[in-house]
């Protein structure tokens, strides 16, 4: 059974910078994807960013690219998220998620493995 655990979360100030993390047990032979995703208060969940293990190809929603960072390692089976010039429309619970696939994708429907989540507030 995979396991995702999320970790990095805190506050910051606006501008800043933040690292998320989501280690993955588990993982064994195949093709996987590994998205991040945040819920807003009072908003649905939105994909940010996903990363192939396959090829290592990413993607990036528009409101994030440019100043998000996914990247994984593959020895640590951990998945990163730098994250620069935080905005305070960023504060949300960060998730990353799983999917068996080496397609890149960035709705939820496709992800079958989640971690709890971590908070992430920007403020100051």
């Amino acid at each position: 059974e995979v396991q995702l655990v999320e970790s990095g979360g805190g506050t910051v100030q606006p501008g800043g910078s933040m690292r998320l993390s989501c280690a993955g047990s588990g993982l064994t032979i195949g093709d996987y994807v590994i998205a991040w995703f945040r819920q807003a208060p009072g908003k649905e969940r939105e994909g940010i960013s996903c990363i192939s293990s396959a090829e290592g190809d990413s993607m990036y929603e528009r409101s994030v690219e440019g100043r998000f960072v996914i990247s994984s390692d593959k020895d640590k089976k951990t998945v990163y998220l730098q994250m620069n010039s935080l905005k305070p429309e960023d504060t949300a619970v960060y998730y990353c998620a799983l999917r068996r696939s080496s397609n890149c994708v960035l709705h939820e429907y496709w992800f079958a493995s989640w971690g709890q989540g971590t908070q992430v507030t920007v403020s100051s």
